[in-house]
């Protein structure tokens, strides 16, 4: 819908199509209208491996079950730690339901009510708070409007202009690189997680994950890799010499959150709730997000709808305060795990021992 099409007001409006971004919409409709818009045409692509695990599926099985053409083989695959140099799997029992991303995210908003307007390929340029609302100035291609709501969710991910222009820190971003390679054989049913030294300090990790006849190859690196797109051909090359891999598809590239403190986790401020990542809500350990954006989109959804106005920020401050202590403790661990120490040494922790650490990350 073109954004001069919209009304002028709206109970709520939200910023974000993903997981969290459906959920605030969802659970905020309770309270009245609600504008959901995203910057990309809908239904969007995501570059991400496409891993429910087990909280994010017991999370949606209240909305039925997962469509099954949205269900890639193989359906289910177990999370693998993979020391390349020294040939060292350690295979655990996370199991994670293997799902097309963009597929995915369109069933969510499919979920959403009638009193919901989405509007893709409109983003939020601005907006100004007081204690009576909130003025949102969106922009769909070269058409401006100003709308005004009692609340806005900012849930666009770790580059959120919400959260940019609310003043409250940014966060700095893994680079990520992907390609879809077509799969040449026969390769196991694991998401493996791929350590390799021999690319450098500012190569964090790959991983492999089979999507049907297709592999996704990603590489993540730390903030300010220089020349990643060379580091992950690097590993791609190290990659196919042992792995069934072919030629590559697709390349996708994004980024995602690198929470280093508790002061990364921002729940909001006045009117403006941050949900997601765009509120620094994921796992700094495993990188895994999306059960993260689900729970605190729907706790976000839900304040709004119990205590409309400037009081649901206190709500949902409250709401995922248990969840920023679980973030604080992952953090604990992390410049340890990170570490070519940590690294090494996991190699010879017993593998059922490093199948129940893998569960907490």
């Amino acid at each position: 819908m073109p954004a001069t099409n919209l009304q002028s007001s709206y109970e709520t409006i939200v910023a974000g199509a993903g997981p969290a971004g459906v959920m605030a919409a969802l659970h905020a409709a309770a309270a009245g209208p609600v504008l959901l818009v995203d910057a990309s045409v809908l239904p969007r692509d995501k570059s991400c491996g496409g891993m429910l695990n087990a909280y994010s599926q017991e999370f949606v099985s209240e909305f039925g079950d997962i469509p099954s053409d949205m269900v890639l083989e193989p359906a289910r695959v177990n999370f693998r730690y993979h020391d390349w140099d020294r040939r060292i799997l350690k295979p655990t029992q996370l199991e994670f339901l293997n799902v097309d991303r963009r597929g995915f995210d369109d069933w969510l908003v499919s979920l959403l009510p009638d009193n919901v307007t989405v509007a893709g390929a409109t983003s939020v340029v601005g907006f100004e708070q007081d204690a009576d609302e909130v003025r949102v100035a969106l922009k769909n291609g070269g058409e401006a409007q100003t709308i005004t709501c009692s609340n806005l969710v900012g849930a666009d991910g770790p580059r959120s202009s919400v959260r940019r222009q609310l003043g409250v820190g940014s966060v700095a971003t893994y680079v990520t690189l992907q390609d879809f390679c077509r799969i040449d054989g026969d390769i196991e049913p694991f998401f493996d997680c791929i350590y390799m030294r021999d690319i450098g300090d500012s190569f964090g990790y790959a991983y492999v994950v089979p999507k049907g006849d297709v592999a996704i190859v990603g590489s993540v690196f730390y903030p300010r890799t220089i020349r990643p797109n060379e580091k992950h051909e690097q590993a791609l090359a190290i990659l196919r010499e042992k792995l069934p891999l072919g030629e590559s598809v697709k390349r996708e590239a994004w980024v995602a959150l690198s929470v280093r403190k508790p002061e990364d986790i921002v729940p909001g401020r006045g009117r403006v709730l941050l949900a997601g990542e765009a509120g620094g809500f994921m796992s700094p350990s495993s990188g895994e997000g999306i059960s993260y954006a689900l729970n605190t989109g729907r706790m976000a959804g839900t304040a709004i709808a119990g205590a409309s106005g400037s009081a649901a920020i206190t709500a949902y401050e409250v709401a995922t305060r248990h969840i920023a202590r679980n973030i604080a403790r992952k953090l604990k661990w992390l410049p340890f795990m990170e570490s070519r120490a940590g690294k090494y040494m996991a190699g010879f922790v017993p593998t059922p021992i490093v199948s129940h650490i893998t569960k907490g990350l």
